[in-house]
């Protein structure tokens, strides 16, 4: 492909992000083929590292349940499901027999963290994990198997609450990662009347580019206000942005026409935790003039940012969590997510709060399931509607994903000494430093950072490197894209357009977390060059 006409590339920025990075992929990929070098694609948050441990121990843990299959009924390439009966004392045994198996002392660990801290029936609790594994039978209960539950409870607590146990009385939803979460959260909101067609709800942008596309599809046909982090903070005497929200921007939420705000955090792509001020300021807000404001934070990211606290704590009524594994224990294909939902919440009490003829229409949606239907709690509404409901019985998450969910989690619960925290930390935090250092552009990690994607302002790069009348020059002669489409023709890099997060026109996103460490040397680099050549073009003109 060659580089578009201005007239095109106007009709690219109409696309999402994550559209145009096909289009840039294709481009550079061919650059690349033809010069013999490598693409460096930056665009997407795959990481590129994996989680060791856990791995180990479910395919270890696949062997025993296959030995417990086969001690039931073995004809050869037919097995017998595990029997329950004892199977915990036969779990330990055979895990000592083969305790030189990779992941077979993690295994133990884990096995042991459930009974001793928190309190598992030992033949519960292998059933679970070797039915589990095997994906025998439907999920049972289908919002989650109870014993996964629970350790995924304790790793919430610890990585979105920070071990706070006064807010640990909360319900979990297994889903398949947080992208099935969020569609999930749209569709109960709307299924039971919390949300209604031309409703307002507020997105803390910039953000994650379909929280801003969903509203507008034509069955949801929301009105949106942007709560922007306007904030900015001083880099050697210069304004920077800081993605902080301002006061004035957060009093948006006073207005009670807002019916949900939606925040990511930390914020994706400006990799900023909100500031416990701003945490303080929402929970005044709603306490004071919009209580029945209902929060949804997607927390995917937090376990990068450093004593992070979620909206799910802070304001525990009023918020839904989204979470997400992949990032983190870097398992994008695994598909592992859960929402949290407090059973003290504002959904339930809303619900129970309606006119009459607004419950029984509501609670009529789920009359095959319930002889009181109007009683089933909002996330066990959010499971049924997430298989439109006649199909309740077969909802659930696979059992051999919350199995290896289960044990990601007690990856974290374990490791006391937070080495893994602390390596996948320093991944990205290195690349963090090696990209702004080549850009020659300086920018000194935030405390609130979790510094997992960068989010470049070109037109305020351009200002500070060479003045304000070629930043002006650059935004009138060029569309925002044209750096990508740049980028993507020589030197072969991937980046994606800010503007579909709602962020500066003339900004681009880098995921710090899917190259070699090398690369963010050679993209920052890459960078400079593409702008003192449209320097060059300035000076000319």
């Amino acid at each position: 492909m060659d580089m578009p006409t201005k007239k095109q590339e106007k009709a690219y920025e109409k696309l999402s992000p994550f559209e145009v990075k096909n289009v840039l992929i294709d481009m550079a990929s061919k650059h690349a083929r033809a010069t013999s070098s490598a693409m460096l694609n930056a665009g997407r948050g795959n990481p590129n590292w994996i989680a060791t441990e856990p791995r180990e121990a479910f395919f270890t843990l696949g062997r025993f349940a296959m030995t417990e299959s086969r001690r039931v009924w073995d004809d050869g390439i037919l097995a017998g499901l595990p029997e329950k009966e004892g199977i915990g004392a036969r779990f330990a045994s055979w895990l000592g027999v083969n305790s030189m198996m990779p992941g077979a002392d993690f295994l133990r660990r884990a096995f042991q963290y459930g009974l001793n801290i928190l309190g598992f029936d030992a033949d519960e609790w292998a059933i679970e994990l070797c039915d589990g594994i095997l994906g025998g039978h439907y999920p049972t209960p289908d919002r989650m198997m109870p014993c996964c539950e629970s350790v995924v409870r304790e790793y919430i607590i610890e990585e979105l609450e920070q071990g706070n146990r006064q807010n640990q009385d909360f319900d979990l939803f297994a889903t398949e990662g947080a992208t099935a979460a969020m569609v999930y959260i749209f569709r109960s909101l709307l299924n039971n009347g919390l949300l209604k067609q031309g409703d307002t709800i507020a997105l803390g942008t910039p953000i994650f580019t379909p929280y801003i596309e969903i509203p507008g599809l034509p069955w949801y046909a929301l009105k949106t206000v942007q709560v922007y982090a306007d904030g900015t903070e001083l880099v050697d005497g210069e304004p920077r942005h800081s993605w902080q929200y301002s006061d004035k921007e957060l009093e948006k939420l006073a207005d009670p026409k807002v019916k949900v705000f939606f925040i990511v955090n930390p914020s994706n792509p400006g990799s900023v935790e909100i500031s416990p001020e701003s945490a303080q300021k929402i929970k005044n807000i709603v306490a004071s003039k919009n209580p029945q404001l209902m929060i949804v934070s997607d927390d995917v990211y937090s376990s990068f940012a450093d004593n992070y606290h979620s909206l799910f704590d802070t304001i525990p009524y009023n918020t839904i969590c989204s979470y997400s594994f992949s990032k983190y224990f870097g398992c994008t294909g695994w598909r592992l997510g859960v929402i949290g939902i407090h059973r003290k919440n504002v959904f339930d009490d809303m619900i129970a709060a309606m006119p009459a003829a607004q419950r029984i229409k509501t609670a009529k949606l789920y009359s095959e399931l319930a002889v009181d239907p109007g009683a089933i709690k909002f996330i066990d509404r959010m499971v049924a509607d997430s298989r439109d409901i006649a199909l309740n019985h077969t909802a659930g998450l696979s059992v051999p994903q919350q199995v290896q969910m289960a044990l990601f989690a007690l990856c974290a619960l374990i490791d006391k000494t937070d080495a893994y925290n602390r390596l996948t930390k320093n991944i990205v935090r290195r690349r963090y430093k090696d990209f702004w250092g080549n850009l020659k552009w300086p920018r000194p990690l935030s405390p609130n950072s979790s510094a997992y994607y960068q989010l470049l302002d070109v037109s305020l790069w351009a200002k500070e490197k060479y003045g304000e009348g070629f930043a002006d020059w650059l935004q009138k002669n060029f569309e925002p894209i044209d750096i990508l489409f740049r980028l993507a023709e020589n030197p072969s890099v991937v980046l994606l357009p800010g503007e579909g997060f709602d962020a500066p026109g003339w900004s681009v996103r880098v995921s710090m977390a899917n190259l070699p460490d090398h690369a963010y040397r050679e993209i920052g680099h890459d960078l400079v060059t593409i702008l003192d050549e449209y320097y060059s073009q300035y000076k000319k003109a």
